[in-house]
């Protein structure tokens, strides 16, 4: 794998961390600022919503220029917001810095996929996207806990002062790795017609769909091993962890499986993902049973992702920048959606399992959504051959 691949996932590895380290430091933040958890709580809603509004956003304002320019100017709105959440000294500034650093979020992973694609040969394309994906997952199975670590020890903002030296290793590396692009020739006239292919539309709605499925049980994880499975406190923890390895594994072998064939990929890994949500309704009221399902969870939830990235940018082939960063949107849609919707069936009085149902029902709904994508590939395909 070309060096390049490395910088960008030491970028993905920064925007992976400060967008989940915060929940780690809920209680050191709420406490320092004078406000309440679920007050803090909104920083993380705050910079989902930041993330959907900012990838189509930033993706169009740099659409004239080229792609490694772009992505130097991302990570320097992510450096600049996280140094803002540092110096914070009110919640109102501390919310500021965080959506500041999200704008970047969405373009970066959606720009940084095309430019990971085209570092390599066609039949690597997937693998390459899902190693820049490698320093998203690494975030959650080390960052984020080595984060909180650090902001329990040492005081929140300085994990965010980590963060932002993170953010400077990947510019660096990027400036020197990434080799430089011409700018592109369509333009954002050229980026926003895309949308005009369904196949666009109905890969973001698998995307959506599927990671609601794995958000609707994921936010709701920690009661559910506590209260269900009977795991202490303490172990919610390693348990997190692994789930992180989940991730790695999931996320090398979903881009292996999308080189081969991208669109039964999508089929498998989200297909899979149902199984696995479904069976996590009865295997959380054991210990080793739930800890080997989290697992599963993890590689299944991951193992989606590369063939989602990878056909919504085979679909916008020519224009792919903006369709990648509004798949990217949509994953982080997905997070938002799932978790009320698992928030819903909690509130329902349907139990600390009943998230696992909903997110196996999203994750079907995903998967049919995939095929109708597929039969209409088919028939695209039977119309192009006698032609």
């Amino acid at each position: 794998m070309p060096l390049a691949l490395l910088a960008l996932a030491v970028g993905a590895f920064g925007i992976g961390t400060t967008e989940f380290v915060v929940v780690g430091l809920l209680p050191d933040v709420a406490g320092d600022l004078g406000v309440s958890i679920p007050a803090a709580g909104l920083l993380v809603s705050g910079y989902a919503l930041s993330v959907v509004i900012g990838a189509p956003l930033m993706t169009m304002a740099g659409s004239r220029l080229s792609r490694k320019t772009v992505l130097l100017a991302l990570m320097g709105v992510f450096i600049a917001g996280n140094v803002l959440c540092a110096l914070a000294t009110d919640y109102t500034v501390l919310m500021a810095g965080r959506a500041v650093a999200a704008l970047c979020h969405g373009a970066f992973f959606g720009i940084g996929s095309v430019v990971a694609a085209e570092l390599v040969p066609p039949h690597r394309k997937a693998g390459a996207v899902a190693m820049m994906f490698t320093g998203l997952t690494v975030a959650n199975v080390l960052g984020v806990p080595l984060g909180t670590a650090l902001g329990q020890e040492w005081g929140w903002r300085s994990t965010f002062w980590a963060v932002s030296a993170l953010g400077v290793l990947g510019l660096i590396g990027i400036a020197a790795l990434v080799p430089s692009t011409p700018r592109p020739t369509t333009g954002l006239r050229g980026e926003l017609a895309v949308f005009r292919e369904p196949q666009v539309w109905l890969a973001l709605a698998m995307t959506t769909l599927g990671y609601a499925g794995v958000f609707a049980s994921f936010t709701y994880i920690a009661p559910m091993m506590t209260e269900v499975a009977g795991f202490s406190t303490g172990a919610v923890t390693w348990l997190l962890i692994l789930f992180g390895i989940g991730l790695c594994v999931g996320n090398v072998l979903g881009g292996r499986a999308a080189d081969r064939r991208v669109l039964p990929a999508v089929f498998g890994t989200l297909g899979l993902l149902a199984v696995v949500l479904f069976a996590f309704v009865f295997t959380a009221h054991a210990r080793w049973p739930a800890a080997i399902t989290i697992l599963l969870f993890g590689a299944a939830g991951f193992a989606t992702v590369p063939p989602l990235q990878t056909w919504v940018m085979r679909q916008a082939e020519g224009s792919p920048a903006l369709a990648s960063a509004a798949n990217i949107a949509a994953f982080n849609l997905g997070n938002a959606l799932g978790a009320w919707l698992g928030g819903a069936a909690l509130d329902a009085g349907l139990g600390y399992t009943a998230p696992n149902w909903v997110g196996g029902l999203l994750a079907v709904s995903g998967l049919g959504v995939a095929l109708a994508a597929g039969r209409l590939h088919r028939r695209a395909g039977a119309v192009r051959v006698p032609a």
